[in-house]
């Protein structure tokens, strides 16, 4: 399949004159020229999904597209990452374009012919692997893009660099990955990346549909490990210990009164979730010890350090009115995605340009988080989501992501390819050298 798709897509790039000027006709005949193809990648990509830094035939089949398709690719970026490069030999600005491309330890239940059969091994554990997030509709997408900006090469100036990031799920214990690897190893300036753009599919947004946010956009994200230390004691007797069960029950509702009672949910959105409790062997014993793991998700850096704070302030008292001994990890995580507003501002008519502007809407911050914050911290970035959800399901009917329903339109996947394109086109039309 790879290679039939690989023939088709130089055959394509190889057979089109273009004109010096700007057109977005252009823009969408040449991403409705590519759209069939771009299906069925995704859909090899679909079926043949890959867990975090363990990409490898993922970034294998990439790099092999990439390079047939002309451009100077580059392979092993934080471990299995890839990045491929449109060089125009004129001066102007470097844009970075980003896909991640890492699947899930999800069992795949949708009932499309293409649903991934892949299992694989996540903590210990046999798991089914799938991409239950999209970022095989993301590869595609960003695929598609280049070909269509190698089509339209002669209006550019300056540098595309085609970022296909592994690991934003999160590298496994003890390893490092993701954007923040990239960055760390010397991403932006190694290839001289101004500006950053991203984005990602939506299950729950009208296909055809692009919402975008000034400012925060999605959460940033810490893990949280609580660890209550009581007195082992026979269940008959919880008189002659300290039981952390009965402890850590009092922090968990204790913790969401920082949300309810103490936060300004007016300002921004914040989540504390506790996701797993581990505490105990018989029913007939009280432990010495729970631990407990969670995330916290705040869209203002300044809530952010007020909560922390308050979480370790209710978290140890708690603990000790009981008699217990708490300690509080709260780990580094992702941080806020931020859309860098003047950017954004002067951006988002391209997007009006590329699907009409009565599909271009603003949303809401999400409190889910993305690794592109990373690369938006070093440089200005935008990252928007493309509407992924078929119109005849209500959004209330639609499968969230990471789970094994998860299902995408996937007529949806030319609106990422034309706002790719078109963001391109118009900021080194703009900032031209």
């Amino acid at each position: 399949m790879f290679k039939s798709i690989i023939i088709l897509l130089c055959v394509l790039v190889s057979t089109n004159m273009y004109s010096q000027e700007t057109n977005y006709k252009q823009v969408d005949q040449f991403a409705k020229e590519i759209e069939k193809t771009i299906i069925d990648l995704r859909r090899s990509f679909h079926q043949n999904p890959e867990l975090s830094n363990r990409e490898f035939k993922t970034a294998e089949n990439i790099a092999d597209i990439m390079l047939k398709m002309g451009f100077k690719v580059d392979t092993g970026i934080a471990k299995t990452g890839v990045v491929a490069v449109l060089d125009t030999g004129r001066p102007g600005p470097t844009v970075g374009l980003r896909a991640d491309i890492d699947g899930l330890p999800v069992t795949e239940r949708t009932p499309v012919p293409f649903a991934s059969t892949v299992t694989s091994e996540f903590l210990g554990e046999k798991v089914g692997v799938m991409h239950a997030c999209g970022h095989d509709t993301h590869i595609a997408m960003l695929i598609g893009a280049a070909h269509v900006l190698n089509k339209m090469k002669n209006q550019l100036t300056g540098k595309v660099v085609f970022v296909f990031q592994p690991a934003e799920e999160g590298a496994p214990p003890g390893e490092e990955g993701g954007a923040e690897l990239m960055v760390k190893e010397g991403l932006i300036d190694t290839y001289g990346i101004d500006v950053m753009f991203g984005q990602h599919i939506s299950s729950g947004l009208d296909v055809g549909k692009i919402r975008y946010r000034v400012g925060g956009i999605m959460a940033a994200v810490n893990r949280m490990v609580i660890k209550v230390k009581g007195k082992q004691t026979h269940g008959s007797r919880p008189w002659s210990g300290v039981d952390p069960i009965t402890t850590s029950a009092q922090i968990i509702m204790g913790l969401q009164t920082i949300i309810s009672r103490q936060t300004e949910l007016t300002k921004e959105a914040a989540v504390i979730s506790i996701g797993k409790i581990k505490g105990g062997l018989r029913s007939n014993i009280i432990p010495e010890e729970v631990e407990m793991i969670g995330t916290i998700r705040t869209l203002d850096k300044g809530m952010q350090k007020d909560i922390h704070e308050k979480i370790r302030r209710t978290v140890i008292n708690i603990a000790e009115s009981a008699g217990a001994v708490a300690e509080v990890t709260i780990e580094k995580g992702y941080p806020i995605t931020y859309n860098n507003p003047e950017l954004t501002r002067s951006m988002i008519g391209s997007l009006y340009n590329a699907i009409g502007e009565e599909n271009v809407m603003i949303t809401a911050a999400s409190t889910g988080a993305e690794d592109f914050s990373f690369f938006a911290q070093e440089v200005p970035g935008m990252f928007y989501f493309v509407g992924g959800k078929p119109l005849d399901v209500s959004e209330f009917d639609a499968a969230p992501h990471h789970t094994p329903d998860f299902f995408i339109d996937e007529s949806g996947l030319i609106v990422g390819v034309k706002g790719f394109a078109a963001l391109t086109l118009d900021y080194m039309k703009k900032h031209s050298k």
